[in-house]
């Protein structure tokens, strides 16, 4: 058996837990809106067209904010398509995903589903094929209380108060040459800067997350980030960050150690955000929104398969293993162990777009990536530690020595808890880990919560709904200040500490 040894102290800390960093996404593709969240011919259906079963589910993982509608289709976004009176809303072909968008569910109707959800919305503006007076127009739309030709026709449409929207993305992946309306760095900059100031303007309570380059491999990747926050430092509060993982060559091993490739991404877009903010002596810190991340390959070959401009396809299905979970653990982990910076996430996407969510005729249920978010949202709060772990590595071909286990702390000092979420990564082997909690006098095991199987490639389905499901250990102890704790081959952990009062 393996040992791996966590050092933590209550003093030294990374930072505190934003919570919307267990954020997610719907876009207008494939199946994520028309039968995954708006089905109004299902039996399942509210009487407002919602799925019912699906907002359990997101109920359950407690979203905190949603990003809408996208994600490439935004780039062609035309946002009064969506609405008023449903029986006028125009159909459109969507360059973005070649398929028809019938645009019968729109932004109000979004806004009325986060309600029922109890997230918040992240809206987008269209960048691509439109600019500084439609997202002036939008915002006035939303934000608004009234007296304004937007803010009234609002109200026309059956929307009184204002939806109050606080966070908005400039644009999406404008550096990807797949993208309607790809610019240059510069371009995008001028643009991005004047739509911003405009909208502050507006709205001057209002966050904005300028657009990154589309992900850590891309040519443009630095140079576009420098370019972008250069013109916009003044006016911007976040870059975006964009990255997927996926197994095409059948490395198990190479596949989990992914992280540590996130782990490089991350430190240098805040490397570049702190050189901008230098450059411009300026005292506000551009934070990270990692607004789009997961596992994404499964479903590459069906989706050549799709007929061009039908409705709603199924696309981007995939459907997760329970190794893709292990690496949505270590994806969290990552991301909690860069809490000083990265303060928005949004797993893409949250219905069955490569998500954890899936749907049918028969019913909702949960995929395997479903139960890491879940564990983190409920218990990924408070403060993240600085959490040095000393464990064995092996060669993973492309991300040189990775550490056999994945692990952070997080202290929520107002609830008396101390979470541990870990990773083994060992294929074959059970590890002991153990933490000195000496800085923790009176904390002892809540519960230990565990994800494993024998088989990498276990699914979860329609069929078999919990073929993976998390299940409870009782061998982690607390002796002497000295958390003990087995972690099965393969597994993702959750190990429960609280404070137990002394009588």
């Amino acid at each position: 058996m393996k040992k791996a040894q966590v050092i933590v102290d209550r003093d030294y800390i990374v930072g505190g837990v934003d919570k919307r960093l267990y954020g997610s996404f719907i876009e207008h593709l494939g199946r994520a809106v028309y039968e995954g969240i708006y089905q109004p011919e299902s039996p399942f259906a509210d009487g407002e067209g919602f799925r019912r079963d699906t907002l359990a589910l997101v109920r359950e993982l407690r979203v905190p904010v949603v990003r809408y509608p996208g994600g490439n289709f935004v780039s062609g976004y035309r946002w009064e398509d969506g609405v008023g009176p449903k029986e006028a809303r125009p159909a459109r072909a969507e360059l973005a995903w070649q398929v028809t968008e019938t645009n019968q569910v729109g932004l109000n109707e979004f806004a009325r589903w986060c309600k029922k959800a109890g997230c918040e919305p992240m809206m987008a503006v269209n960048l691509g094929t439109r600019g500084v007076e439609d997202a002036k127009n939008l915002l006035e739309y939303c934000n608004f209380p009234g007296g304004t030709k937007y803010s009234d026709l609002r109200k026309a449409h059956g929307y009184a108060e204002p939806h109050g929207i606080k966070l908005w993305c400039l644009g999406n992946e404008m550096d990807g040459p797949w993208q309607i309306g790809h610019k240059t760095a510069e371009e995008y900059a001028r643009l991005a800067h004047e739509t911003g100031r405009v909208m502050k303007w507006v709205d001057p309570t209002i966050e904005l997350v300028a657009c990154g380059s589309s992900g850590l491999t891309m040519p443009t990747f630095g140079s576009w980030e420098a370019t972008v926050l250069d013109e916009c430092y003044d006016t911007v509060d976040y870059v975006s960050m964009h990255q997927y993982y996926g197994k095409r060559d059948g490395d198990s091993a190479n596949f989990l150690a992914s992280a540590l490739d996130l782990d490089r991404f991350i430190a240098s877009v805040a490397a570049i955000c702190d050189y901008v903010k230098g450059k411009h002596h300026g005292k506000k810190d551009i934070q990270l929104s990692l607004d789009e991340w997961n596992v994404w390959y499964h479903s590459n070959e069906a989706d050549k398969q799709v007929e061009k401009w039908s409705k709603h396809p199924h696309q981007l299905e995939d459907v997760y293993t329970f190794e893709d979970a292990l690496l949505v653990g270590s994806m969290l982990i990552t991301m909690l162990r860069h809490a000083d910076r990265v303060k928005i996430g949004c797993l893409a996407q949250l219905v069955n777009v490569i998500a954890p969510i899936m749907t049918s005729d028969t019913g909702a249920w949960r995929q395997t990536i479903f139960y890491p978010f879940l564990h983190c949202s409920l218990y990924g709060h408070g403060t993240v530690l600085n959490t040095i772990v000393r464990s064995p590595v092996y060669e993973a071909r492309d991300h040189g020595d990775a550490p056999y286990l994945d692990c952070v702390a997080v202290h929520d000092e107002e609830k008396g808890e101390v979470t541990v979420f870990a990773v083994n990564k060992d294929l074959a082997e059970d590890m002991l880990l153990t933490m000195e909690l000496r800085q923790f006098p009176g904390y002892h095991v809540k519960e230990h919560i565990v994800l494993h199987d024998d088989d990498l490639l276990a699914v979860n389905t329609e069929k078999a709904p919990d073929r993976i499901r998390p299940g409870y250990l009782d061998t982690a102890t607390v002796a002497d200040g000295v958390l003990t704790a087995k972690l099965p081959g393969k597994s993702w952990n959750v190990i429960r500490l609280e404070r137990v009062e002394e009588r």
